[in-house]
């Protein structure tokens, strides 16, 4: 089911950055597509992850002016703060469907093989270092790594996704946009900032989070299927060195890639990827919940009581939201 919704998430990927170049260059969003899906592609087969990644990230930065949009548009910060503190919860199908599609882009299960294939990527590639189990004496410095890691991440992530939540509803909402169907529609929520640039500034935001994210959909979906079938896995290696892992690759991108001639909606396409991941990040918690607490698993490092707590209350939310949906809907 991971690997399914990969797929799909990474082909609505690739179809938002077609549709969005088209925005600012000639030429159909056909021909971008194939261009962004066989670059992607090239990126992974030809180069280290960790170089090419090095340079796109920097293009993720025009997401912040997401952030800045909100200081020229009119927005009512007394009723922003209440609702945040006080959310308006309800349990009808739209609510819940959107609840399930926002938490799975929060918590998308392909991060939990993403980040744990690096790590034995950081493991591998750097001399010295061991598993943890094995090298406990290296727990602290690297736990506190990716205890920083993971919180600067998290709260970039979550503050960029809440500004864009909060200037789409002072732009596009209030001006009654309420079914975004293409890019060119997304893109005006950037107006009252860029003015004639805002394209472009889209265009930017969408194809760099794009080119970053298409290799890690699909290599995350391979690593899981790689490791279950014990095939040698790794992005730091060279495509002959890890034949089967490459080619899964290759089938997983080029699917995606296919769906968008199929006339899907990639607007549409994200979000359904974003309910599909939602769905399958519940079970997938639990399991992670129940390996992270077993000392058979984890030996001297099973998580604190704080953590496993927070980590119940989240897979708890996660799996009742989803419950909400299969009941509501009819």
């Amino acid at each position: 089911m991971v690997a399914v919704a990969n797929v799909f998430n990474l082909g609505a990927d690739i179809g938002a950055m077609g549709s969005a170049a088209q925005l600012v260059l000639p030429g159909t969003s056909g021909l971008y597509i194939v261009i962004f899906g066989l670059g992607s592609l090239a990126g992974v087969l030809l180069v280290p992850y960790s170089t090419y990644a090095k340079y796109l990230k920097w293009l993720t930065l025009s997401l912040f002016a997401y952030v800045g949009v909100v200081f020229f548009a009119h927005v009512h910060w007394a009723a922003v703060v209440r609702s945040t503190l006080l959310p308006h919860i309800e349990l009808s199908k739209d609510y819940l469907t959107a609840l399930v599609a926002f938490l799975g882009t929060t918590i998308s299960p392909y991060l939990f093989f993403w980040q744990a294939s690096q790590e034995v990527e950081e493991v591998t590639q750097n001399e010295g270092e061991k598993p943890l189990k094995a090298a406990p004496s290296q727990a602290p410095k690297q736990l506190d790594r990716i205890r920083i890691d993971t919180y600067v991440g998290m709260a970039f992530s979550n503050v960029v996704a809440f500004f864009i939540i909060l200037t789409a509803a002072a732009t596009l909402h209030a001006g009654g946009i309420t079914d975004i169907a293409t890019s060119a529609q997304a893109a005006k929520a950037l107006e009252p900032l860029a003015g004639r640039f805002a394209f472009l500034l889209f265009v930017c935001g969408i194809v760099g989070t794009g080119l970053l994210a298409v290799p890690i959909l699909a290599a995350s979906a391979c690593y899981g299927i790689g490791e279950a079938c014990r095939w040698r896995t790794s992005l730091e290696r060279k495509p002959r060195q890890a034949i089967r892992f490459y080619a899964a690759i290759t089938v997983a991108t080029l699917i995606g890639l296919s769906l968008n001639f199929m006339h899907i909606d990639p607007v549409k396409a994200l979000f359904w990827a974003a309910i599909l991941n939602g769905v399958v990040a519940a079970p997938l918690m639990a399991v992670i919940m129940f390996m992270a607490s077993n000392r058979r698993v984890m030996g001297p490092l099973v998580i604190p009581l704080y953590l496993k707590v927070v980590g119940w209350l989240a897979t708890t939310v996660m799996l009742c939201a989803s419950i909400g949906v299969f009941v509501t809907w009819k």
